[in-house]
């Protein structure tokens, strides 16, 4: 394949890209080109990651007390560049309603908001936020964060703007072009980007310009990923560059993201599943082997950061992940071409003496999926004062909900004009067809509605269970 990097670097810059974006997606395009984006993490040159200390060993060793000087020199920052169109959103997930707190409709932003300002009333913190948004997300989050009339940030920036680069024509190796929607031909980097970004933007000079020291980053639809002065305290104590938070696997996580330990270097390193060979796929997936997956949720000392980044030219030398799609994504018969992202918790296999901790499920709490958000409506969790999604174990009802009627968020919230069903019984949730629900439905047991070949609706107060919806009389 001829270079073609020069059409790329025109396309950029005619963009008004940065010379740091545009090194970053060389340096991608490069490992690309030299087929070098799949590397595979063999099973045999790692070891499982073993003898994590959970968040339950780390609070009995805290001084809650004292742990608040290290969470006030904590700053927070949040990745809300997606859109959620694996939900069929056209804005920020961030905006899609979660559930009603006292009458009121409270979404992803929200709720951040709740639990950033709460932590600074009680705690008497400075504790900052900044969002990493994308074009596509900034306009309209960064107007529902300045109506909200409790939150308020000087000094400190309330956003930095991630990335975006060019797609890749499979066929040419060149950019892609859709002049019918241009915007189309344009990508996000992955949440990898977030450091060069951070990098560009100056972010880690002002937060150490008002005496930050430590960085916690977040996904924007993990609830759970809350300021915790615990967790503050116990990384300051171990004196680590980086800390990635895990989480106990189960056969639902079983192809996520794992750390794992290179056998050569002693570092910790993110496998992928993609990086997997499909003779290591069983031991990768074997949760007792490797018992703990990445919950992106991520501590880092700022001046380690920024030394680091320093090192790299603001460019980390992550590695690359390509993503086979069609230009226009609803459309499978445009044109095939190839994304390239990174993924941040990939950054750990960069820093000697980088460390995780093991949390609770009520430290992750992702909504990806209508199938999430099934969930996250349902009784089983309460919206405290404190802005915390609380449930009282956290071990969920499987769901698989039809994706032809409930996978799109409008179709969803068609289909429950109320409120979703009571999940406080149910150990399993299949809606199998087109079902709309009346109020005050309840599920139990191992529920199920299977397709009747047309649209049905389960009436107000009803019980769905193993039958369907259960019968009025005794058997």
């Amino acid at each position: 394949m001829p270079d073609q990097f020069d059409q790329f670097d025109a396309k950029m810059r005619e963009h008004g890209m940065s010379d740091t974006a545009i090194n970053q997606f060389h340096r991608l395009y490069d490992v690309w080109k030299a087929d070098e984006g799949s590397t595979w993490i063999r099973e045999s040159d790692v070891e499982p990651l073993t003898g994590v200390p959970s968040f339950h060993d780390v609070y009995e060793t805290i001084d809650h007390d004292e742990a608040v000087h290290a969470f006030a020199k904590t700053a927070f920052l949040k990745l809300n560049g997606g859109l959620g169109t694996s939900m069929g959103l056209d804005c920020a997930k961030s905006l899609l309603p979660v559930r009603r707190h006292k009458a009121r409709q409270m979404r992803f932003i929200d709720i951040i908001l709740g639990q950033v300002t709460t932590a600074r009333q009680r705690l008497g913190v400075e504790l900052p936020l900044t969002l990493m948004n994308s074009f596509r997300t900034s306009k309209d989050t960064m107007k529902v964060v300045r109506a909200d009339k409790h939150f308020h940030q000087e000094d400190v920036p309330l956003e930095i703007v991630q990335h975006v680069e060019p797609k890749i024509d499979l066929a040419t190796g060149g950019p892609a072009m859709f002049p019918d929607n241009p915007d189309l031909e344009w990508c996000p980097p992955g949440h990898g980007d977030l450091f060069s970004t951070i990098w560009e933007s100056g972010l880690l000079d002002v937060l150490q310009s008002k005496g930050f020291k430590y960085l916690f980053i977040s996904n924007s639809d993990n609830l759970g990923a809350r300021p915790s002065r615990t967790l503050a305290q116990h990384f300051e104590n171990t004196g680590a560059p980086f800390m990635v938070e895990v989480a106990t696997r189960t056969c639902t996580d079983r192809k996520g993201g794992h750390i794992v330990r290179d056998r050569k270097t002693g570092r910790l390193l993110l496998r992928e599943m993609s990086q997997v060979h499909n003779d290591d796929k069983a031991d990768a997936q074997n949760i007792d082997k490797h018992p703990y997956f990445n919950t992106n949720s991520i501590w880092v000392r700022i001046d380690s950061l920024k030394e680091k980044l320093a090192e790299y030219d603001g460019v980390l030398p992550l590695p690359v992940i390509r993503n086979k799609k069609t230009v226009d994504p609803t459309d499978a018969s445009s044109a095939p071409v190839i994304q390239l992202e990174t993924a941040m918790g990939a950054a750990i296999s960069l820093f000697d003496g980088a460390i995780c901790v093991q949390v609770d499920r009520m430290r992750f709490l992702p909504v990806k999926t209508t199938d999430d958000l099934f969930i996250m409506r349902s009784d089983r969790f309460h919206l405290t004062d404190s802005y915390e999604m609380e449930d009282g174990n956290y071990i969920f009802p499987s769901v698989s909900l039809d994706p032809r009627y409930y996978k799109n968020i409008r179709d969803f919230d068609e289909r429950f004009p109320y409120s979703v069903p009571s999940l406080a019984a149910a150990k399993s949730v299949t809606i199998e067809g087109d079902w709309t629900f009346g109020r005050d439905v309840a599920m139990f047991a191992d529920a199920k509605l299977r397709d009747k070949g047309a649209p049905r609706y389960v009436p107000n107060g009803e019980y769905v269970g193993p039958q369907g919806v259960e019968p009025d009389n005794w058997i």
